[in-house]
C-alpha cells in the first residue's frame, strides 16, 4: 500500500477516534446544524488555539515562518482581483497578520474589517495602504455582522480550525447582501501527511497506539456539500499543493508552531516522548527524504461560493437536455443536423431570400 493510500486510512481512523472519544467526554456541541440528525462536535480547544497564536507572535522564528500563509494569502487575494466589482464592504475572516487585505487596493473596497480571534496577533496585522480598516476581535464561531450586510467575505487558512464550521458557514451567509462572493482557503485532508504517517508509525510501534498529533482536515466532498448545505450557489471549489523541504523534522514543527498552526484537538497528548520523535525522524527520512531534505506538503483547498439570488443563473430541469452525451461518437452528424435544422427555421422566418 503506497505512503499516502496509508495516510489516508489512518486518518479515517483517527478521525473515527476522535469522535467517540469527543461524544464520550464533552457529548455534544453547543452548535448544532439546523438539521436534526446532524450534530456539530467540540473537536477543537478554541481557547487553546488562541493562547498558541498570542504565543506564536513572540517566538524567533516569527516572521519567517509565515511563508505559506503569506503565499496562500496572495493567492486568496489574486482570486478576489477575477470578479470585477467594487464592494462597498469587506470582510477578512481569520485575518492573521492581514495575509489578503493588506493587498486590497481603492478599486476593489470601499472599507474593510479585519477579524482575528488573537488580539496579540491582530495587533501586529497589516493593512492596505488605500482602504480604510478596521480591526475586530472575533471568534469564526460567533460572527458579528447583520443580516445582509457585507459584499465580500475572504478568508486564508483560518477556517480549519473552527468546530461548528457548518453553523460558521451559514452566518456568513446570512451576512452577505444578495449575489455577493465567499472565498477562501483551507488546508485539506493530505496536508503533512508525511509528518502524519510518520509520527503515527512510531507510535504504533514503540506504544501499540496512536494519538492525534495532526488535526483532521477537511476534505474536499465535505467543503462543498457543507457550502452547499448553508445555501451557497454556483460554488467552484479546486485544489493546490504547495511542497517545502526541511533539514529535520524538529525544524518542521517549530515553523508550524511559529504559524500558530500546533495542535489543539482536545484529546492531544502533552508531550511527545524523544524516542517517539527520533524513530519517528528516522522513518520520515526513509520514506520522504529527498535532495534538499525532508519534504512536507500542504494542500490547499481553494473556493468561491454564492450568496443565493434570483438573478443567478439557474440549472436546466432534469431531462430537458435534446442530445445525450452517449451521442458524442456522432457530434459531427449531430452538428449537420443542427446546421440544417437551422437553415430551415431561417428559410421559414426569410421567405425573402428563396426568391
Amino acid at each position: 500500500m503506497g505512503s499516502r493510500n496509508l495516510c489516508q486510512l489512518k486518518t479515517r481512523l483517527e478521525r473515527h477516534f476522535l469522535r467517540n472519544v469527543v461524544k464520550r467526554k464533552f457529548g455534544h456541541s453547543q452548535h448544532c446544524y439546523s438539521k436534526k440528525d446532524e450534530n456539530i462536535m467540540n473537536v477543537f480547544d478554541r481557547k487553546a488555539k488562541r493562547l498558541q497564536r498570542d504565543r506564536s507572535t513572540t517566538l524567533p522564528n516569527f516572521e519567517e515562518s509565515q511563508y505559506v500563509k503569506e503565499e496562500i494569502g496572495y493567492r486568496t487575494y489574486d482570486r478576489l482581483l477575477d470578479i470585477k466589482r467594487e464592494f462597498d464592504v469587506a470582510v477578512d475572516l481569520g485575518c492573521g497578520l492581514g495575509y489578503v487585505s493588506r493587498h486590497i487596493k481603492k478599486d476593489t473596497a470601499k472599507l474593510i474589517y479585519q477579524c482575528e480571534m488573537s488580539e496579540k496577533l491582530l495587533k501586529r496585522a497589516e493593512v492596505s495602504p488605500e482602504v480604510p480598516t478596521h480591526k475586530l476581535v472575533v471568534d469564526e464561531e460567533f460572527l458579528p455582522f447583520k443580516d445582509k450586510s457585507l459584499d465580500v467575505v475572504v478568508s486564508s487558512l483560518s477556517l480549519h480550525w473552527v468546530n461548528d464550521l457548518p453553523g460558521c458557514f451559514k452566518a456568513v451567509q446570512k451576512s452577505l447582501k444578495p449575489d455577493r462572493p465567499f472565498i477562501g482557503s483551507m488546508f485539506g485532508g493530505d496536508t503533512l501527511f508525511e509528518l502524519r504517517v510518520s509520527l503515527q508509525l512510531a507510535e504504533q510501534e514503540l506504544q501499540g497506539g496512536i494519538s492525534p498529533h495532526i488535526s483532521p482536515f477537511t476534505d474536499v466532498r465535505d467543503l462543498g456539500n457543507l457550502l452547499n448545505r448553508a445555501g451557497f450557489t454556483m460554488l467552484t471549489i479546486d485544489v493546490d499543493e504547495v511542497k517545502s523541504s526541511y533539514d529535520d523534522m524538529l525544524s518542521l514543527m517549530m515553523d508550524l508552531k511559529g504559524m500558530g498552526e500546533n495542535n489543539c484537538v482536545w484529546t492531544r497528548r502533552p508531550m511527545l516522548h524523544r524516542n517517539t520523535i527520533e524513530l519517528a525522524e528516522k522513518k520520515y527520512r526513509e520514506m520522504y527524504s529527498t535532495e534538499e531534505g525532508l519534504e512536507a506538503t500542504f494542500q490547499i483547498v481553494n473556493f468561491i461560493a454564492w450568496s443565493p439570488d434570483p438573478s443567478q443563473p439557474k440549472p436546466l430541469q432534469r431531462g430537458s437536455a435534446k442530445f445525450s452525451l452517449k451521442d458524442i461518437e456522432r457530434i459531427d452528424e449531430l452538428t449537420k443536423d443542427v446546421k440544417s435544422l437551422e437553415e430551415e427555421l431561417d428559410k421559414g422566418l426569410n421567405p425573402k431570400k428563396d426568391k
